[in-house]
C-alpha cells in the first residue's frame, strides 16, 4: 500500500464503507420483509378466526373488543413496513451504483499503476 496514492486509498476506504452499507441495508431488508410476511399471515389467520382475539402488549395478552380495529391497525403496519422496505430497495440500489462506480475506478486507477 505504499506504492498507492492518497486518492487511491481514499477511493478504496470508500469502496469498503460503501460495501458494508450495502450488507447492512440488505440485512435490514431481509428482516423486514420477514416481517412482513408474518404480518400478512397474521392477518389471514385473523380474518379466518370466529372466536374471542387477543393482542399481544408486552408480556401481556389482552382482550380485543373488536376484530376489525385490530385489523385495521395490522393493514397499517402493514403498509408502514411497505413504506420501509421500499426506502431500503431505493437506498440498497443507489449504494449498488456507487459501489459498482467505485469498483471501476480503482480497477482502471490499479492497472493504471
Amino acid at each position: 500500500m505504499n506504492n498507492i496514492s492518497p486518492q487511491l486509498q481514499n477511493q478504496i476506504t470508500q469502496y469498503q464503507q460503501v460495501q458494508q452499507q450495502l450488507q447492512t441495508v440488505a440485512t435490514q431488508k431481509i428482516q423486514m420483509e420477514a416481517q412482513r410476511r408474518e404480518m400478512e399471515r397474521t392477518k389471514e389467520d385473523l380474518s379466518k378466526s370466529t372466536g374471542d382475539v387477543y393482542k399481544n402488549v408486552g408480556a401481556l395478552l389482552i382482550k380485543v373488543e373488536s376484530k376489525d380495529v385490530l385489523m385495521k391497525d395490522l393493514e397499517e403496519a402493514l403498509e408502514t413496513l411497505e413504506i420501509r422496505i421500499k426506502a431500503l430497495d431505493r437506498q440498497e440500489k443507489s449504494l449498488r451504483e456507487k459501489f459498482q462506480s467505485l469498483q471501476e475506478t480503482i480497477n482502471k486507477s490499479m492497472g493504471s499503476q
